[in-house]
């Protein structure tokens, strides 16, 4: 897949989750997701995780 394929696919996941994480990556690995959180409490925490394992975090907040 190529770049500009790979980023227009992450503008599709990021309108499907309004409020949450829509995917996350680290060097040459990508994973779509669909965490959608009811507070901001609950979106940084899963934002911390997912940063503390190497991952940049791709997500929607308010």
């Amino acid at each position: 897949m190529s770049q500009k394929e790979y980023q227009g696919l992450l503008k599709v996941a990021s309108e499907q989750v309004p409020f949450g994480i829509y995917a996350v990556e680290k060097q040459g690995y990508a994973e779509l997701r669909c965490d959608k959180c009811t507070s901001i409490t609950q979106l940084k925490t899963l934002q911390r995780q997912f940063k503390s394992q190497g991952f940049k975090v791709h997500a929607n907040g308010r």
